[in-house]
């Protein structure tokens, strides 16, 4: 591999020990507090919101499945120069996020009850358009099922996350052909945004909220989807060399 693969990889090992460490005793405590409140949510209720959850996210991956192709010029692009477009790609995703926060945040609550799908729409392109950008066909059922765990893996709890983690970094041996616990992902993204995203709907600071939650969001998913790719495609480089 050549320098910036090098560098590339071990920012990408700085990143996954990062994550490992990550679940400390906050971490825990504020899970365990999710947890209780889920508590009082009646089970038909759980089982409808995962249903809507799930359909959402379907229909977003459908709606983006154009993105995912494999391109000649791209499966020969220079992994800095993919690094680059990728990069790129994440800022203008940012800058979408920000728009669409901001509107959404001004408009008050019905408004703000529109961020929730408008924003799963722009992450799930995103991810798309990475995968594309490193030469995975999304079309393909192991990579969307790939994306979701990259996506489960960017809003969840320590635990999870470690879990999440684990089963990417050992995606080339054992790939799960099967899709994530839906009730899980969408209790794992509903808890993680949920306190941010709620003082969007507060009257007078709901459009700057609404924009720097989406940016900030935004930037994370970009970040693990970086890492997810970099880790996948550098190791195996590497073990190959």
């Amino acid at each position: 591999m050549g320098s910036y693969e090098n560098k590339a990889l071990e920012e990408a090992e700085a990143w996954k020990n990062k994550i490992i460490r990550k679940s400390g005793m906050m971490s825990r405590m504020s899970k365990q507090a999710q947890i209780k409140i889920n508590g009082f949510i009646p089970e038909k209720a759980h089982g409808a919101i995962t249903e809507t959850f799930k359909s959402l996210i379907e229909g977003v991956l459908k709606g983006t499945h154009y993105l995912a192709k494999n391109k000649k010029k791209e499966a020969e692009m220079a992994f800095s120069e993919r690094e680059e477009k990728v990069k790129k790609a994440i800022q203008l995703a940012q800058k979408t996020g920000m728009l669409e926060g901001a509107g959404t945040g001004a408009g008050g609550i019905f408004f703000g009850l529109a961020d929730f799908p408008l924003l799963l729409g722009i992450k799930m392109k995103l991810l798309f358009e990475i995968a594309a950008l490193y030469g995975f066909n999304a079309n393909r059922y192991e990579e969307r099922a790939f994306i979701l765990y990259v996506f489960q893996l960017a809003f969840s709890s320590g635990e999870v996350k470690k879990e999440m983690l684990d089963i990417i970094l050992n995606w080339e041996e054992s790939t799960p052909l099967k899709e994530p616990d839906w009730r899980v992902l969408q209790q794992e993204y509903r808890d993680y945004i949920d306190i941010i995203k709620t003082f969007q709907l507060v009257p007078g600071i709901g459009a700057a909220v609404g924009a720097y939650a989406n940016r900030v969001l935004i930037a994370e998913l970009g970040e693990t989807a970086m890492n997810c790719f970099r880790l996948r495609m550098l190791s195996k480089n590497r073990e190959e060399a």
